[in-house]
Order: C-alpha cells, then structure tokens, then sequence
C-alpha cells in the first residue's frame, strides 16, 4: 500500500527528534564528565598549593636553631672575620700582653702590611705546608712593646676552614727559627727587624686561622748575637707569644648566637 505522504513526514519528523534527543543526551553526559574531570583537577591542584603554601610556611617561619645549626653559624662568622673587620679590627691599635712579674703593659701597633699571598709571608718550609692546605692569603702587623725594646710581627695565615688549619698545623715544623717573615716599617723603631734579628718564631691555632708571631730588638742584634741564656730568660718571648695569642683570641671569639633562624623571636 502507498504511504500517505503526511504520515511518511511524521515519521521522519518523530526519527529526527529521536536522534537530536539522543545526542541532547549524549552532549550532557559529556558535558557532565568534563565538569567532573575539571572539579578534580581543580581540587587536586588547590591541595598542592595549600601543601606547598603550608610547607612553605613552615620552612621560613622563624623557628629555634639546632645544635648544628648554632656551630655552622659560629663557624661561618669566624671564618668571615678577615674580610668583614677592618684592618684595624683584625690588628688593633694596642695589645695587652704581659710584662715581668706578670704586670699588664700594652703592645703598640706599628703598621699594617699589605696582604700578601702566603707563600710571600713566610720561610720557604712554612709556605710549601699552607700551599698544600688552600692558604687563602696572608694578614702581617708589626707591634712594638711598652718600652720600645722589642718589635713583634704577628702574621695571620687565613686557611679555607678549620679542617685545613688543623691540617695544616700538624706538618708544621717545630723549628722556632722559621715561621712568619717580619715587616719593618721606614722611620720606626722596626726599621731594622730582618729575618735575621728574629730571635723565635711560634704559631696558635684560632678557627681556620693560623696566627703566627715572631719578634726581635729594636736595636737590630741578630739571633746569632744573642747569648743563649738570654733567649731563654728574656722579657720579649712572652710578650710576643701574648701578643700573638691575643690577635688569635679576638679572631676566633666564639660570636654571639641568635636563639632563632629569624633573629630574636621564634
């Protein structure tokens, strides 16, 4: 039988209106899957951020300072005292040291050498030693004591931390006729200390620093004019080992620590 043309137009109108629901349908489930998929990812992304907010937070809010903490802070401000004191504040104007009958006197500041490489500020069989352990430079003041009778060159040997120094110091000779070289200063009473008017040489251990002293007459006598019992009971080796000692002591003076990683409040 012939179909009516009216009937044969609903049912394509029916069948079309089947397929565009279908895909209606289609398009909502998708669309319900990608807002799905979007609230996860926005969720998990917000988590991220709110943990790496939180350990951000914690890392730098200001907390108590660890035990090594505390020592790698000494450490460093120690090891960085050659660079950031002046000149003077590495070599101040006086020193005390002790006289005879253990009377304090003060030792004055002559002049303060340039820096020099480490090599160039001691005898040859000390500087192959600091060469082997990373000497960083070389710091050299010259002293004389309160009655102008002696002059004292301290040398600061700057080694690259306290590891190298200890290093360093257990290849150092014990031979007290070498050691670090003296500076004369032109119109002073330590124009004529020479590496042969030093009478002993010694050196102390301050954090990576090596402090070494030597002293002589301010009248120029050498070593060899010196009678051996004079060494031995003279006033000037103690006031040098004092002087050296208290240059060592200044440099490696245990800093004041802050309580926290951000100064005085936690």
């Amino acid at each position: 039988m012939r179909a009516w043309p009216a009937a044969d137009s609903r049912r394509r109108t029916a069948a079309k209106e089947r397929a565009d629901l279908a895909t209606l349908q289609l398009g909502v489930r998708y669309r319900r899957v990608f807002v799905l998929l979007l609230g996860v990812i926005i969720s998990v992304s917000a988590v991220v951020v709110l943990m790496g907010t939180i350990g951000l937070f914690a890392e730098t809010r200001s907390r108590p300072l660890t035990p090594s903490e505390q020592n790698q802070y000494k450490q460093e401000e120690i090891a960085r005292r050659w660079q950031a004191w002046p000149a003077t504040g590495v070599f101040p104007d006086e020193v005390k040291y002790l006289g005879l009958d253990r009377a304090q006197q003060y030792a004055k500041r002559v002049g303060i050498a340039p820096e020099t490489e480490c090599a160039k500020g001691v005898d040859a069989s000390v500087a192959g030693v600091l060469q082997n352990h990373g000497c960083v430079t070389m710091l050299r003041a010259t002293y004389m004591d309160q009655t102008a009778s002696f002059v004292i060159t301290v040398g600061v040997a700057v080694l690259k931390d306290e590891e190298a120094r200890v290093s360093a110091g257990e290849e150092l000779t014990q031979d007290d006729r070498v050691g670090v070289l003296p500076v004369a200063f032109p119109g002073t009473v330590s124009e004529r200390f020479g590496p042969d008017q030093r009478q002993r040489t010694s050196w102390v251990g301050a954090g990576p620093y090596l402090v070494f002293s030597t002293a002589g007459y301010t009248d120029g006598r050498t070593r060899a004019a010196i009678p051996p019992e004079e060494i031995l009971h003279s006033e000037l080796w103690p006031a040098a080992k004092s002087v050296g000692n208290q240059i060592a002591y200044f440099l490696a003076d245990p800093p004041k620590v802050p309580p926290c990683t951000q100064g005085n409040v936690c």
